[in-house]
């Protein structure tokens, strides 16, 4: 369940909501033909506003995730391509799909080191990167390495960076991530993990290594997860 509270870079609530529902629905909490609960009833499970579940409900239904029948209900379709901002997470809560949040721990502009991919624009040398301490609802579900090209941003600060880097691309820096291809296997822990964290050094956790590539039709990003077996799955489903 999401916190009311907006922190800097936070999603606005109700896409919050509909990033969820669009989770749980992809994960197959809601499966097929389900009738959702009422809007009160909804409203009150996830603690918002009725007004805000319904502007989500309007957004899933854009996104031709629901089907409002009238005099019926609302009902979950047959999923097609959602278009979620997520789309490409496959990191869940084995006990349910989560909502992604971040914290980020540190934005640095870096010289490109050699495990790096050839970016889109191959005269580039320097790399922004980002390090997360990802959580899926209120679990610490991951630590994450982000690298995209500087060519793309001479300076950010890091109180600017949102939870959403996908939508940070798209909206920011004129390029969407199109699609990616995952490496999946076990690594040690990182040294960047924060010493109070759920995360020790050197412990081996599950580690995706992902390349993505842009509109353009060129790598964009680098990006490297380490995760929590005990608690969280890498999930990859095809309809």
């Amino acid at each position: 369940m999401p916190d009311k509270k907006q922190r800097g870079g936070a999603l606005p609530l109700y896409m919050q909501i509909s990033e969820l529902l669009s989770r749980e629905i992809a994960a197959g909490i809601w499966p097929d033909g389900t009738r959702l609960p009422t809007e009160a009833n909804l409203a009150a499970h996830l603690g918002v506003a009725v007004g805000t579940l319904r502007k989500s409900l309007a957004d899933l239904e854009e996104k031709k995730l629901l089907e409002r029948i009238q005099g019926s209900g609302t009902y979950v379709r047959k999923r097609a391509k959602s278009g979620s901002i997520y789309e490409f997470l496959h990191l869940e809560l084995k006990s349910g799909a989560g909502l992604p949040t971040a914290q980020i721990l540190s934005l640095d502009k870096c010289p490109c080191p050699d495990f790096l991919p050839p970016f889109g624009d191959s005269s580039s040398h320097h790399a922004w990167r980002v390090r997360r301490l990802r959580f899926l609802g209120k679990t610490p579900a991951a630590l994450e390495e982000i690298w995209f090209d500087a060519r793309h941003a001479a300076s950010l600060d890091i109180e600017s960076m949102p939870e959403a880097m996908h939508l940070f691309y798209r909206q920011n820096l004129n390029f969407w991530i199109a699609r990616v291809e995952d490496a999946v296997s076990v690594s040690p822990c990182p040294d960047f993990a924060p010493s109070d964290g759920p995360f020790t050094q050197g412990t081996p956790l599950g580690y995706v290594e992902r390349v993505s590539w842009g509109n353009a039709d060129t790598v964009e990003e680098f990006s490297r997860n380490w995760f929590d077996p005990s608690t969280v799955a890498y999930v990859a489903r095809w309809a």
